[in-house]
């Protein structure tokens, strides 16, 4: 308990002392969690919106005259790729049929017999698995026609990965900058207490009662760093949600309250944790050169 008191006393004295470099240090470390969680919830909407749009395709399959469409049913609801499949009888398509002609449904009539076939409609998981699932409906003997949006998928699938891969890159580059500067920050403060911290360690303190005050000292500046960016995050998203209703209402963005709070509380917590990793390495570092013969 005292060596905590003596951590948290120490930690307190070594922000004082360094006071113009732990400002810079936590506006940097804002600034760079704040652009880390920008991307972040970029990649996030980029996701939500294709995944909406992938949740809305349909794959239409056409059963050829006199054929029913249940074993088709009966092995697409075992296909993991499928999410939603429903068999369309000849007589509900004649029903949506005249629906959609409207005041020229009488012309229904002068077709006589029904002539639609059965047909099913299928949504998958992700819009990757559409072309191979259509690739292995096309060989059944007993489908006529497979219908889907060829070009659309393709292209959701190229903006899908491309979106991924720039939002990783941005996010990992965006880690390892702010891990470098909280690094750097917390050296500079090792160094400046080299003389005593090389005392300490010869009359016999632990390696963990040196450690503590800097590993405090990053997680506060890491934590403080990333309410900072929370802050600014919560202000410009809340602007931004705004803008595009105005502006677009057709976009579907992320406005659910519980994720949101779940996205900047997971900061906040990378914020913490990417600070106390950091100056634990540091002062590790430095106390086993110390330790060692010269």
């Amino acid at each position: 308990m005292a060596s905590f008191r003596y951590a948290l006393r120490d930690t307190f004295r070594l922000l004082g002392r360094h006071w113009g470099l732990s400002i810079l240090t936590l506006i940097t470390a804002a600034s760079v969690l704040y652009i880390l969680g920008f991307t972040a919830l970029f990649a996030l909407n980029v996701r939500h919106m294709v995944s909406r749009i992938e949740g809305g395709l349909v794959v239409q399959v056409y059963m050829k005259k006199g054929e029913r469409a249940d074993e088709i049913h009966a092995r697409l609801e075992a296909n993991p790729m499928v999410s939603a499949v429903r068999v369309i009888s000849p007589e509900e398509a004649l029903e949506r049929l005249r629906a959609k002609l409207g005041n020229q449904a009488k012309a229904v009539t002068l077709l006589g017999k029904n002539p639609l076939p059965w047909s099913l409609e299928i949504q998958v998981h992700k819009v990757e698995h559409i072309t191979p699932l259509v690739r292995d409906l096309v060989v059944f003997p007993s489908v006529e026609e497979v219908l889907y949006s060829g070009k659309l998928v393709e292209r959701l699938s190229t903006i899908s990965r491309a979106s991924s891969a720039i939002s990783a890159g941005i996010l990992i580059l965006a880690v390892v900058i702010s891990a470098l500067v909280i690094f750097n920050t917390i050296r500079i403060a090792i160094y400046s207490r080299k003389e005593e911290i090389e005392v300490m360690l010869l009359i016999g303190a632990t390696k963990t009662y040196i450690s503590l005050p800097f590993v405090f000292q990053g997680m506060f500046l890491g934590a403080g760093g990333a309410l900072l960016a929370v802050g600014g995050l919560w202000a410009t998203y809340a602007a931004a949600v705004n803008a595009v209703r105005s502006a677009l209402a057709f976009i579907d963005i992320i406005v659910n309250h519980r994720i949101l709070v779940q996205f900047f509380f997971l900061l906040f917590a990378t914020g913490a944790t990417m600070g106390w990793m950091c100056s634990w390495l540091a002062v590790s570092r430095f106390t086993s050169r110390a330790l060692r013969p010269k």
